[in-house]
């Protein structure tokens, strides 16, 4: 870092002098909290996580020196839930990435399913491209069923989440779907589980696959067969069932 950006010592106290200031406030809520999921606890916790992290760089920026402490991150965690103690419905966010890591297995799967419609006057052109593929494949199968069958198709997964949030009312049919992940309330998430490859860290040694952990025992038996080259066979895949 350059001495024309670095900050000064000034700015370096100061900023030691706001993680004091956000300890005590912190202390403060703590011991005059309503209850386990209060307010006012969440919000110091994340001033004085705000703060220190803000220390920790100048310090280091300043006199190339770190901090002992490790703040948890915040910008993933949730707030204390409000909801209702009884939901009336509720509502399931999914989103699960995938990387299409061999396109000629899912051009080639695509090409079945396709075929199949062939016969029943389907034009037989879709399949020719990678996006026209995924159209089929997911318009064909499940979503839960492509996470579960990814390698046949030629995908591999990036990271999944899973929300589950509580509403008041059902909503009226086709309300929300032009704008379905829009008006999260973060306080009405019931649960959540993710899954990440930056939580394979925290597996034993002999698990130290790219999958993420709670993958690694549902796909021990599906490893794929040799990497696939551009003329790949119909032979080379199993068969998909045409009259899903």
């Amino acid at each position: 870092m350059s001495d024309a950006v670095q900050p000064t010592a000034a700015e370096v106290r100061a900023a030691a002098e706001a993680v004091k200031t956000a300890l005590d406030r912190h202390l403060a809520a703590v011991e005059r909290r309503s209850g386990e999921d209060d307010p006012a606890v969440y919000e110091a916790f994340n001033e004085l996580a705000t703060a220190a992290e803000a220390y920790d760089e100048l310090l280091y920026d300043r006199y190339d020196e770190v901090t002992p402490f490790e703040i948890p991150g915040t910008e993933d965690a949730l707030p204390p839930y409000t909801g209702p103690e009884e939901p009336n419905a509720l509502s399931v966010l999914i989103r699960r990435d995938y990387a299409v890591a061999e396109p000629q297995r899912l051009l080639a799967q695509a090409q079945r399913v396709e075929a199949a419609d062939y016969d029943d006057g389907a034009d037989g052109e879709a399949s020719g491209t990678v996006h026209g593929a995924l159209g089929i494949l997911f318009g064909e199968f499940e979503p839960d069923e492509i996470a579960s069958r990814h390698k046949e198709f030629g995908l591999e997964e990036g990271d999944s989440t899973l929300w589950v949030t509580a509403a008041d009312d059902h909503t009226d049919p086709g309300e929300w779907l032009e704008a379905p992940f829009e008006g999260v309330d973060p306080q009405r998430v019931i649960c959540r589980f993710d899954v990440s490859t930056v939580f394979d860290d925290d597996l034993d040694d002999e698990d130290t696959d790219d999958e993420p952990a709670r993958r690694l025992a549902a796909n021990a038996e599906d490893d794929l067969e040799e990497e696939l080259d551009t003329g790949l066979d119909e032979d080379d895949l199993e068969p998909l069932d045409a009259d899903r």
